[in-house]
């Protein structure tokens, strides 16, 4: 290899996927390397200066506006009395427009409240009804915690409902992370039980706000999530032309088993998308991380590793290209459950689904071990690896791809035999059938003569069929035997 386009390949350390400041938790892109638990304390003082300000702009804004309010209603009535001494011609007083009143912001803004959330809140469907009754269900036997539980959640889905107007992204996160705390608390005081209920409570209670909440928090508008959500397609659909072997990923699709785990995991990310839960949508990027795992044991015949899997995980993200992929990962990061990202193997998969992200957008020609040159001509489409291009470009592309051509090379051998194979077999069939063939001519031939004949000699004569009349006389009769003559019947 050329020592001066070192290859800087796909691997992270177990420790790049750590909180940085060393809590022992799983940190994430989105929260600058933190876990969600540091990433609030990290902006626990700087939202409260921000409020602190906002509310003291606020405040002069309403002086503000109440000064220019006297001042409008002073000026009003310094025109009332004006025009009372002088006399106004009619049609003057008709086209002179009467000065308005500077509207209050805060008369105004309640009734622009109400009916936006008016708006906002959802018609009853029949996937919010099930989500309902199904959370229900499963609270009826909790019975007086059960109620307190679902009432918390009902007035929370409301209350959020009816703020979607006024809050932004970043606050409404917020919201709904420290509901999720409130009612971790409020279960570990109340309800008594094992961890693995206190967490199936929080999975379902999860699992009833998100299922209601979905089409307001997945890809709101004042967000660039459809922004981002196209550009990593695009970015994605051209690089097509990446091969495994130039991630060097230990995967070997031509065992049937391990190209079926390959398909299971494609098949597992793009149903990311599908579901509305974030529990769900983490689930799915777990199975398809499980079945990655797999393809690498079968094709390795060995314990997979994390320099394994990553560069795999970026390959099916390739060639899955799931849609709106950007809003799925800030839907999961957001909203879900933040323990369960911060540890476990759902959080350890999906920050390592965040890593491949993040390396597909800024993938270039060194982490492939390619020329710059021969980088450009893929992503432009100008060429293909498989291409004359790629046979003859420099030292770099040879290097990265010798290992595939020598790879493929016994196959390519393989197959020539078997397709020069089946032109020999072809050929024997062939002259074995060719007497056959003329066998058939010859007798299509001879048929052909024979209906020609037929056809041009003299006309076929038939034989009239004599009629026979059964009560004519007999004759000859009185010859038969006895048995058989006729008989004459006297009346």
């Amino acid at each position: 290899m050329n020592p001066q386009v070192a290859r800087r390949g796909i691997s992270v350390q177990q420790s790049d996927l750590m909180c940085k400041r060393g809590c022992g938790f799983y940190g994430n892109a989105v929260w600058q390397g933190l876990c969600s638990k540091c990433w609030r304390e990290e902006n626990q003082c700087t939202r409260a200066k921000q409020i602190e300000d906002d509310r003291a702009l606020a405040e002069r804004l309403q002086r503000e506006e109440e000064v220019a309010y006297a001042s409008s209603r002073e000026e009003v009535r310094s025109q009332t009395a004006s025009s009372k001494t002088n006399s106004v011609p009619m049609v003057k007083r008709l086209f002179t427009s009467a000065p308005k009143t500077p509207a209050r912001r805060d008369a105004g803004a309640p009734k622009t409240s109400v009916s936006q959330s008016t708006s906002l809140s959802r018609q009853p469907s029949a996937e919010c009804d099930h989500v309902t009754q199904h959370f229900i269900d499963f609270l009826k036997t909790f019975q007086r915690p059960g109620y307190d539980i679902f009432k918390q959640c009902h007035a929370f889905v409301e209350n959020i409902a009816h703020k979607k107007v006024a809050v932004g992204g970043e606050n409404f996160t917020d919201s709904v992370q420290d509901f999720y705390q409130n009612m971790s608390e409020y279960l570990q005081a109340n309800l008594k039980g094992s961890p693995d209920l206190m967490e199936t409570v929080m999975d379902e209670v999860e699992r009833y706000v998100m299922g209601r909440l979905y089409e307001q928090l997945f890809c709101p508008d004042h967000t660039d999530d459809e922004k981002k959500d196209l550009a990593i397609q695009k970015r994605i659909r051209s690089l097509h032309w990446v091969s495994i072997a130039m991630l060097c990923a230990p995967v070997d699709e031509q065992i049937p088993k391990v190209s079926d785990s390959v398909e299971r995991a494609i098949t597992d990310l793009i149903d990311l998308d599908s579901k509305r839960v974030p529990k769900d949508k983490l689930a799915c990027v777990t199975r398809c991380s499980k079945h990655i795992m797999t393809a690498i044991q079968g094709s390795k015949k060995a314990a997979a590793s994390a320099d394994d899997f990553l560069p795999t995980l970026v390959y099916i993200v390739l060639k899955a290209n799931p849609p709106r992929l950007h809003s799925n990962i800030q839907y999961i990061t957001r909203y879900c459950n933040p323990s369960r990202l911060m540890t476990g193997e759902d959080g350890y998969y999906f920050t390592n689904l965040c890593c491949a992200v993040a390396f597909i957008e800024k993938l270039d020609a060194q982490s492939l071990n390619l020329s710059h040159e021969d980088f450009e001509l893929y992503m432009s489409g100008a060429s293909s690896p498989s291409g004359p291009k790629a046979i003859s470009s420099g030292h770099s592309s040879q290097n990265g791809f010798r290992e595939e051509r020598c790879t493929a090379a016994p196959q390519v051998d393989q197959r020539t035999d078997l397709v020069s194979g089946a032109g020999v077999r072809q050929e024997r069939r062939a002259e074995e059938t060719r007497p056959l063939e003329t066998d058939l001519i010859e007798w299509r031939d001879g048929q052909e003569l024979s209906v020609l004949g037929i056809l041009e000699g003299p006309p076929i004569r038939t034989q009239t069929s004599t009629t026979f009349t059964i009560d004519s006389d007999n004759v000859g009769g009185d010859s038969l035997p006895p048995p058989l003559q006729p008989q004459k019947f006297a009346g």
